[in-house]
């Protein structure tokens, strides 16, 4: 199994494509596994002559699972912060991008092409600040600068973020659950098959299904209130690619931090919600590949993909 030990924890990777060619890092999002980059999109890719490196984060997947440090409710931990009272935090996002940075320094990268979705766009925001010449260009998906005032999630899937789940669920019943998570954050369409939710939440499940670890994500998450102030130090090309009718990071989020990056360009996927789905995953491809390239601005209607200054 390949993991590396950096920074106290070891993280699972995976790696596809050419050891010589451009290298595109892949950060995933909350409780989320490396299992859930789409694999036409790896493939789309590799055959553009990429090394695309992907991993679990800490807490998640096969990575460790930093048992005994702190996992508070995810209510005591908002009320915590819009009380402006301390709490106590396993980690930071920015450990999670010094995870990420190691992971490179293990495997002999100096430079990568970041790619981060929801949070891991939050993770890759603090690799592109803080370790400015590690990147060669940023890509966010579907993220947020976490600035106040942005839209709040969907209220069905708010209640759903600060549920009381079993403290050890059954398979069926993290099954069960994982599928009405998806099918909140997912967009409904034809072009995806009837039991692909059940699927993709089978398969999570059975990998690694460890929630407790996106508890202390989502802490690190609400505490890392200075990325407004952080963004204003990134200096590498940046797309930020957007569904336009996103439940849980709603569109203005997306506006919000491509205006608050320079020069950074806006891509808005009309059908996509929070997550990579058949019908979106040709434009997200295409814009992803035309930015790592240095080509023209990703392609769509001056509406869906327009450049931000």
């Amino acid at each position: 199994m390949p993991t590396v030990h950096v920074n106290d924890v070891d993280l699972y990777y995976e790696e596809a494509g050419d050891p010589r060619g451009p290298v595109v890092l892949l950060v995933m999002g909350l409780a989320t596994q490396l299992i859930a980059w789409p694999d036409p999109l790896i493939a789309a890719l590799v055959d553009a002559g990429y090394r695309v490196v992907r991993y679990d984060n800490r807490d998640v997947g096969l990575s460790t699972r930093l048992d005994g440090t702190p996992a508070l409710h995810p209510l005591w931990v908002l009320g915590a912060s819009r009380l402006r009272m301390p709490f106590p935090l396993a980690y930071t996002l920015r450990d999670m991008a010094a995870d990420a940075v190691a992971l490179l320094d293990a495997l002999g990268v100096e430079r990568a092409h970041v790619v981060g979705a929801s949070m891991g766009g939050m993770i890759a925001q603090h690799i592109a600040a803080g370790w400015r010449e590690r990147v060669e260009s940023l890509t966010t998906i579907m993220s947020s600068s976490g600035a106040p005032g942005l839209p709040p999630p969907s209220p069905a899937l708010m209640r759903r973020l600060v549920m009381r789940w079993p403290a050890t669920p059954s398979r069926d019943e993290a099954v069960a659950a994982t599928i009405a998570t998806l099918a909140l954050i997912s967009h409904p369409e034809a072009a995806r098959d009837v039991e692909a939710l059940a699927l993709q939440a089978t398969r999570a499940v059975d990998r690694g299904h460890y929630p407790v670890g996106g508890r202390r994500q989502l802490a690190a998450i609400i505490a890392d209130t200075g990325r407004p102030v952080l963004l204003t130090h990134i200096v590498a090309p940046t797309l930020v690619i957007h569904g336009a009718v996103d439940p849980l990071i709603p569109l203005g989020h997306g506006e919000d931090l491509a205006r608050r990056i320079e020069g950074a360009k806006l891509l808005i996927v009309q059908a996509m919600a929070h997550d990579l789905a058949p019908a979106a995953l040709p434009e997200v491809t295409s814009g992803l590949l035309d930015h790592l390239a240095g080509s023209a601005p990703a392609t769509g209607s001056p509406i869906s993909a327009r450049a931000v200054r």
